[in-house]
Formats: structure tokens, C-alpha cells, sequence
């Protein structure tokens, strides 16, 4: 039999996405298998995702102990694709659910308190982790120039967020590493099972900043989306 807790990731907020399975003993997750995702393959590739590497590992979803679900910023798409999934399987194997901020993620896997997304439209997804308290925020140049004073270390994994970030700060130190996973989200997730710290599945959302284009251009009077 399998020692330890077994948990389930899923993050499906990026322009990749990824499936990871841990096992959870004394506050530390082991990865026992994790799969890559492409980005805009996610409804067609997340279920076999799942499947393999509950395979993998000689898992089932029955013995999971709980689902750790990034829940975004990011892909409206793919956020709601990873959260539905998620739903699905918390329904069917009535298993609670820990969801964490892909920001979260990243800043905690580098060791900052800060970290960037590429938002698009020159903007960028930001976490400022200033204990007791940690926000998270959509912002362009203007908005990150006002903030003073400015992280000292940022947490970057993509071009568009690090040049913004040059521009606006250009003090501060900006750690290139590679896009967050589904095991990072594990291990930032294990104190929040263990604690059981999950959320009402049937009030989880996707953690957006931003809202969609649907929301933003089809408002009464909007301005019609530049090409």
C-alpha cells in the first residue's frame, strides 16, 4: 500500500499547462509524476493528462487525499477548463480542493515575495507580499511606477513581463526561471492540506485580475476591440 497523502495538481493558466501527483509526508510533497500540457489543447488533453499520471504512479482518484488547483491569473480559457476539471473530479470522488495563485506559485518556488505575469496589452499580473499582508494586482507601467517603494527581487518566467518590469524598476533585480508547474502548486499547497484549509468547491472561480473580453467589448457603448 502507498504510505503518505497523495495529491493531485492541475494548472491549465499559462501559455503551458501541466498534471502532477505528489505524495505528501511530514509537510513534504515527493513528485511521483507529472505530465506537460500544450497551451490551447487543454479541454482535449487534460482528462488523458489526469489519467496517465494517476496510471503512472499505480494511483487512483479514490485514494487521493485532495486536488490542488491553480486557479490563475492567466488564460480565461484555460483557467476555467483547469477549474471545471477540477470540479468534475472533487464531484466524483468527493475530494476537497486547496486552490493557490499562480503569482503565489512562482514567488514562492524562487524565494521572493514578489512575482510577474505577462498579462498582454502591456500589462503584467503582480504579487507584492509585504507580511502580514499580500495583494495581487493587474498593472501597466504607470501603476508600477507608482508603487513605492519597489520590490527589491522579482520572480519572472516570461519576456513580456520582464521588460515592463526593467522599464518601470529598473533597480530592481528580476530572477528568470522557468514557467510555475503543477508540482511547484504541490508544494505550496501541502501546508494548506495539512491544515485542511480547502475552499467551498461550489464557490471556486478563477482568480482572473482582469475581466474577459466578452465582459470588457460587449458592454453597451464599448469601443470595438483594435485588431
Amino acid at each position: 500500500m502507498m504510505q503518505g497523502a497523495l495529491l493531485l495538481g492541475i494548472d491549465t493558466c499559462g501559455p503551458s499547462g501541466s498534471v502532477a501527483l505528489g505524495r505528501m509526508e511530514g509537510g513534504a510533497v515527493e513528485v511521483l509524476a507529472q505530465r506537460a500540457l500544450e497551451g490551447r489543447t487543454y479541454s482535449a488533453t487534460l482528462a488523458a493528462a489526469v489519467s496517465a499520471v494517476l496510471a503512472q504512479a499505480g494511483a487512483k482518484l479514490s485514494g487521493l487525499r485532495a486536488l490542488v488547483a491553480v486557479s490563475g491569473p492567466g488564460s480565461f480559457t484555460g483557467v476555467r477548463v483547469g477549474l471545471s476539471t477540477v470540479k468534475g473530479l472533487a464531484e466524483a470522488a468527493a475530494l476537497p480542493v486547496a486552490a493557490v495563485s499562480r503569482l503565489a506559485v512562482l514567488a514562492a518556488r524562487e524565494g521572493v515575495a514578489a512575482a510577474a505575469l505577462d498579462a498582454h496589452r502591456h500589462e503584467i499580473f503582480l504579487r507584492l507580499d509585504v507580511p502580514p499582508h499580500s495583494r495581487e494586482l493587474l498593472a501597466g507601467r504607470a501603476e508600477l511606477e507608482a508603487i513605492a517603494p519597489a520590490p527589491h527581487r522579482v520572480a519572472v518566467c516570461d519576456d513580456g513581463a520582464a521588460l515592463l518590469l526593467a522599464q518601470a524598476w529598473p533597480g530592481a533585480e528580476l530572477l528568470h526561471g522557468a514557467a510555475p508547474t503543477a508540482a511547484d502548486a504541490l508544494h505550496l499547497a501541502a501546508p494548506l492540506v495539512a491544515a485542511a484549509a480547502f475552499v467551498d468547491v461550489a464557490q471556486l472561480d478563477g482568480h482572473y485580475l482582469r475581466r474577459s473580453d466578452a465582459e470588457i467589448f460587449g458592454e453597451p457603448g464599448a469601443a470595438p476591440r483594435q485588431k
